[in-house]
């Protein structure tokens, strides 16, 4: 057998998400573990795929993506940020938000240069880091409420500070930033050149009134800020694999060095049905309201359990503390919880380098309606 030079991520195994789901099709379970919808998109938008396929366009698209789509991006953002982005030069579209993130990193992150994550934090920005010889800096959000001390953020900072990730709203933990989580942040990067990646996968995914506030809308973060989104989460299409990538054209030019070496283009079709989609603005407008619907049902249905539900301000999962049940950690609660009652979680230990266990779990509440209630018939019979 051939000797394998040292592996450039040799702690990094397959994703708790994966074995999640993994052990909900052995068990027969009910998957509220990883993170996409079990219902079908609108049909109208399957028709324009469908459409454009049949119209022959399912050849390469330009390099950073359809016209038309950016045209509509570029909209979308003016019309919710009041910011402006060219959608020539400035909107690029990806195979994905993971794609985006990861080219991102790969765009400006060297040897030794230090990127500042917020843990909980998606588990693919930390191994993208560390692949490209960069130094990850944790701050630790912790239940139940997840703030960030801002202090102890500036003390994070150095000269070699490169980057500071942000997702917003926040999965797994359900947070959205404030007006005041902003203002410390223009402060911790005003005269540096630390840029912002901002994740805002589920931007249109706000409950209760709340607003989301984009890294775009503030022009002294906007400047240095690659914002990143999906169109998965915005349309229940997370198979598709479409997201984009929108900063400054300068920012942009050097995203794109890497993106032509990467993926190149993006499904021609799909980038075409997307456009024609989102020139109806209600497409999209009314997707906080029909997934607050699924979170307050979830959020009822388990009112009456020993379940501490914690605050869900967006995104579409649920965190849930479990201490007065179990004292077992969260990866075994986990399991335990998918082998004998049938439902799948993630553990939020998943979510922290040093596998803080708070004994909290996360679920999708994604789901048909028929899926959440078996969920919450099963949950409530612990």
């Amino acid at each position: 057998m051939i000797q394998l030079p040292l592996s450039k991520l040799s702690n990094v195994g397959t994703t708790i998400f994966s074995q999640m789901t993994q052990l909900a099709i052995e068990n027969e379970a009910i998957n509220l573990s990883q993170g996409f919808p079990d219902f079908m998109p609108d049909p109208e938008l399957l028709g324009y795929v469908d459409h454009y396929i049949r119209k022959g366009f399912n050849q390469y698209a330009p390099m950073g993506g359809m016209i038309g789509l950016k045209e509509e991006i570029a909209k979308k953002i003016e019309n919710a940020h009041q910011a402006v982005y060219h959608p020539d030069t400035e909107i690029t579209i990806t195979a994905g938000g993971t794609q985006a993130i990861f080219t991102t990193i790969a765009s400006f992150i060297k040897k030794d240069d230090e990127v500042i994550i917020f843990e909980p934090a998606y588990d693919c920005y930390e191994p993208t880091v560390e692949l490209f010889g960069g130094i990850v800096k944790r701050f630790e959000m912790k239940a139940p409420d997840y703030e960030i001390d801002w202090n102890a953020v500036r003390n994070l900072v150095t000269d070699k500070t490169r980057m500071i990730i942000l997702n917003n709203p926040n999965n797994p933990a359900g947070k959205i930033l404030k007006e005041t989580d902003i203002q410390e942040l223009i402060t911790i990067v005003k005269d540096t050149s630390i840029l912002i990646l901002s994740d805002e996968v589920y931007e249109n995914i706000v409950f209760d009134g709340r607003q989301h506030l984009s890294i775009c809308k503030y022009p002294e973060l906007k400047e240095r800020s690659l914002l990143v989104a999906s169109f998965g989460k915005l349309f229940h299409v997370t198979g598709w694999k479409t997201g984009y990538c929108a900063a400054p054209e300068n920012l942009t030019a050097e995203f794109r060095k890497v993106h032509q070496f990467n993926v190149f283009s993006v499904n021609a079709p799909v980038q075409l049905a997307l456009a024609e989609y989102m020139k109806n603005p209600e497409h999209y407008n009314g997707l906080s309201t029909f997934f607050q619907e699924k979170r307050d049902f979830l959020r009822k249905g388990l009112s009456a359990t020993s379940f501490e539900l914690l605050d869900c301000e967006g995104t579409y999962f649920q965190a849930l503390k479990y201490d007065k049940i179990s004292d077992q950690s969260d990866i075994d609660f986990a399991r335990e919880l998918t082998i004998s009652h049938k439902v799948a979680s993630v553990p939020f230990s998943s979510f922290y380098k040093n596998k803080r266990n708070e004994n909290v779990i996360r679920l999708c509440f994604a789901k048909k309606q028929e899926t959440l209630e078996k969920a919450i018939e099963n949950l409530c019979k612990i």
